[in-house]
């Protein structure tokens, strides 16, 4: 039988002005089970009194989820400057026994320790310690004294220990998610992990199932109060972090960037269509050798997870394949891995991308004989080179660097020559392997304008993100009679690696319809 973590999901509250307050309140009500009030985000003096006098005693008459009341200081995190006599008597007048504002309250190590020495002097008790949540946040980087900050937290009375701290790499959660192993923490004392950042992002999806008492959802990206902090709402509903439990099968996106991705979109769309117990996570990581020895081989890894199976993007195709156990001979032909899975004790490599990149094309264009110009000599092109050369096409690479890309070109028995200046209308199709057009600081550029492309009959474009990209719009212009983008390539390179880790087949349509959905959304 599955058992379902006991998740709880926060959503802070962050407004400037104390009449805000019950309407951002109502908000975060819809998607989290508990709400962070954060007081330091308030403007001014004036503000933070309205709050405490006249706002907190009703919503904490009405509340619908409990609060966790902060007034965390700027070397903290937080908006404000204050000495340690002033928040003494903030959490005195608004969480001393009696006075609770709220039902837990977010105090600074540093200040827990010294109320703690406080109540010791004048033998009376300030506060509930029950209810208290003691932090330590580091936003530049994994602290060295970890450990010694974690004892510190322990010998204090607080019952909630509460580390956040910037990941650099993706590794950098592992000593993190550690500080909850069971052995760790005395009887009935809790704790919260957070490794901060884009590179953190796993322990906000699968610390709650390892025992986290809460993780943190922001309102909105752009109301997020701490770096890599993404939507409650996504948590909720695309992570499903109320769902994820120690059984739970784990797959990711081995890459960076990855922020940019629709992956997590598609296998996670297709795992609840199938209804199985499996998540799909973003795996920031710049060097996804370390990665695979520290956190995903069966034989090192460092975390106990039920790790199943990876996709891997640029930079990281190539640099991989050492790690592995096994390489399918296409992928090893090729150079390049996108598909990982955990055989056994073993990893084992495959690339997808191969047989999916001509899928698109099925019906449109007849490939055999067909003369084809492949724009770019990276992992993407080298997939397609492959498969051209197995459907008995006559590729051409066109690079900007031919001496780099010329032994790729001769892998595959192809000619070589340089892109810029190249005409294309002698060819029937034209592919564009290269990540130009990428939504970002990629995304005015491309590898071949309308003069260039005029005369061939066909354009492809891998990218799939934006929709549209300008690569298409020259193409168009040019009169190509065909022009497709990348995304039904990258639903059927999914739809290859679900089969791979799952054994069965893939809700095709579940995919395409997460994916168009996403793209919608980001370009609304």
């Amino acid at each position: 039988m599955t058992v379902i973590s006991h998740a709880r999901l926060c959503v802070p509250v962050c407004v400037r002005r104390a009449g805000e307050l019950r309407g951002a309140i109502a908000r975060a009500a819809a998607d989290g089970d508990l709400i962070e009030l954060r007081l330091d985000c308030l403007e001014d003096d004036a503000q933070l009194e309205r709050a405490t006098l006249a706002e907190l005693p009703a919503l904490f008459h009405e509340r619908a989820r409990p609060f966790i009341l902060t007034f965390r200081t700027s070397e903290q995190g937080g908006h404000r400057t204050t000495d340690v006599a002033r928040r003494v008597r903030f959490w005195a007048e608004n969480f001393s026994p009696g006075r609770e504002r709220a039902d837990y309250a977010d105090l600074e190590l540093e200040l827990v320790e010294f109320i703690a020495a406080e109540e010791i002097r004048r033998a009376a008790k300030l506060i509930d310690w029950d209810k208290v949540i003691c932090s330590h946040h580091d936003f530049d980087g994994l602290p060295r004294d970890l450990e010694a900050i974690f004892a510190r937290m322990i010998e204090t009375p607080a019952r909630i220990l509460k580390i956040a701290a910037r990941a650099r790499d993706i590794t950098d959660c592992l000593p993190v998610l550690g500080l909850l192993e069971p052995a760790r923490l005395p009887p009935g004392r809790g704790a919260i992990v957070v490794a901060m950042g884009e590179a953190g992002l796993l322990t906000r999806i699968l610390a709650p199932a390892r025992g986290a008492f809460v993780t943190y959802g922001a309102l909105t990206r752009e109301q997020s109060t701490a770096p890599g902090q993404v939507n409650a709402r996504e948590l909720r509903d695309l992570y499903r972090v109320h769902h994820i439990n120690e059984q739970t099968q784990i797959m990711g996106l081995v890459g960076s960037p990855v922020s940019h991705s629709v992956s997590p979109h598609i296998h996670n769309a297709a795992f609840a269509a199938r209804g199985l117990d499996a998540v799909y996570i973003p795996f920031e990581t710049g060097d996804a050798r370390a990665f695979l020895r520290h956190m995903a081989h069966p034989r090192t890894r460092e975390l106990v997870w039920n790790l199943r199976g990876l996709s891997v993007t640029a930079p990281h195709k190539s640099a991989v394949m050492p790690e592995l156990d096994s390489i399918e001979p296409a992928a090893r032909e090729i150079g390049a891995v996108n598909t990982i899975v955990v055989e056994g004790d073993a990893l084992g490599g495959y690339n997808t991308d191969a047989r999916a990149a001509l899928a698109p094309l099925a019906g449109l264009l007849k490939l055999g004989g067909a003369r084809v110009a492949v724009v770019g000599a990276g992992g993407a092109a080298r997939a397609v080179l492959w498969s051209l050369r197995e459907a008995c096409a006559r590729s051409t690479v066109f690079a900007r660097d031919t001496e780099r890309a010329r032994a790729t070109a001769e892998t595959f028995d192809a000619p070589c020559h340089a892109l810029d200046g190249a005409r294309f209308d002698r060819f029937d199709l034209v592919i564009n392997t290269t990540p130009l057009g990428t939504r970002g600081e990629r995304e005015t550029r491309t590898p071949a304008e309308a003069f260039q492309l005029r005369g061939a009959r066909a354009a492809y474009d891998l990218v799939y993100n934006p929709r549209e990209t300008r690569f298409m719009r020259e193409a168009r212009a040019a009169g190509c009679e065909i022009i497709l983008g990348g995304l039904s390539m990258l639903v059927a390179q999914a739809a290859a690696q679900f089969k791979l880790w799952t054994g069965k087949d893939a809700p095709l349509e579940a995919m395409t319809t997460a994916a168009e959905n996403q793209l919608s959304e980001i370009r609304d």
